[in-house]
């Protein structure tokens, strides 16, 4: 059990490494998920991505993986393997996990790239240590990990942690999710970015030319900026009354901001809370490696349980 294969797949591209069992990264690579060729094609370059990592292990590192994990956007049945939908990269009910075991010969674990990012973050992140807390990673949307004692709560339905769609502006902007107001609509970096370059009137502004606005106190960039804070910190209050972490865990891109964002979020939260214990408020510590390296503690969760993996 020297090393595992560990698969990002994201909307444009996918990341991937070999990993061993203490984490440390053995090799890693980068490829286009190609989803402009079709979906059926999206999972035929997954497997010979997978393939060609197997090929690479057992050249250059003297064997062959001994799992495989694969973490994926959309909704994921984990517990059948299947990639059940993903409007990025649009697939329906996908056997992802029987299709790479089939292709690789070793057991394969299929999980969420939220979930699995918020499992390398609990586990080896900025949460290591922590025995409850919620992962929001700020990026194109706004998703959630429920951290449990070193797991990630899937829900019912592998839906649990969407945090992005609690309505935090009744009767806001309409959501592709059917809903309207919803968080992500005001507090995701997209949103950040479009909300700036209307206000500053270039189309190219994205939230990183806000947060550069802010820091130089230019006061459109500062409304805009407060308002997405406002509106993240509604969210998170209910979260964190529902479910009481001990850390809330802040990624993404818009996190790149450092304490423009952490300074004011944490005021923001701070004046909303009444009984409700205040969380720590921290930055993600792993950056674009913590779907990947999740996706690797996925594959080695399979070989250090006592039950026979699926395949």
């Amino acid at each position: 059990m020297g090393h595992v294969i560990a698969l990002d797949v994201g909307g444009t591209g996918m990341k991937a490494a070999l990993i061993a069992a203490d984490g440390s990264l053995l090799h890693r690579a980068r490829r286009a998920t190609g989803r402009e060729h079709g979906p059926d094609a999206v999972v035929e370059g997954i497997l010979d991505f997978a393939a060609d990592l197997r090929a690479h292990g057992a050249a250059h590192l003297g064997e062959k993986a001994a799992a495989a994990g694969i973490a994926v956007p959309g909704i994921i049945d984990e517990e059948r393997g299947v990639a059940a939908y993903s409007a990025n990269l649009g697939w329906r009910d996908v056997p992802l996990r029987d299709l790479l075991a089939e292709r690789l010969g070793v057991p394969v674990a299929l999980g969420h790239d939220v979930r699995a990012g918020g499992l390398a973050e609990g586990r080896i992140g900025a949460g290591r240590g922590t025995d409850r807390f919620l992962f929001v990673p700020l990026g194109t949307g706004i998703a959630g990990a429920i951290g449990i004692d070193g797991r990630v709560e899937a829900g019912a339905h592998g839906l649990a942690g969407e945090i992005g769609h609690i309505v935090v502006r009744p009767g806001g902007p309409p959501c592709p999710c059917g809903q309207r107001g919803c968080l992500e609509r005001f507090a995701s970096a997209a949103a950040v970015g479009r909300a700036w370059a209307r206000a500053c009137g270039d189309p190219r502004a994205d939230a990183a030319d806000c947060a550069r606005a802010v820091e130089s106190g230019d006061t459109r960039a500062r409304a805009v900026w407060q308002e997405a804070v406002d509106a993240l910190a509604d969210g998170l209050v209910t979260a964190l009354t529902l479910l009481d972490p001990r850390t809330l865990i802040i990624g993404g891109g818009l996190a790149e901001a450092g304490e423009t964002l952490f300074a004011p979020l944490r005021e923001a939260v701070r004046r909303r809370i009444t009984f409700q214990k205040p969380p720590s408020i921290v930055p993600a510590a792993l950056g674009d490696t913590a779907g990947c390296l999740g996706a690797g503690l996925l594959a080695w969760d399979l070989l250090t349980t006592s039950t026979t993996p699926r395949r």
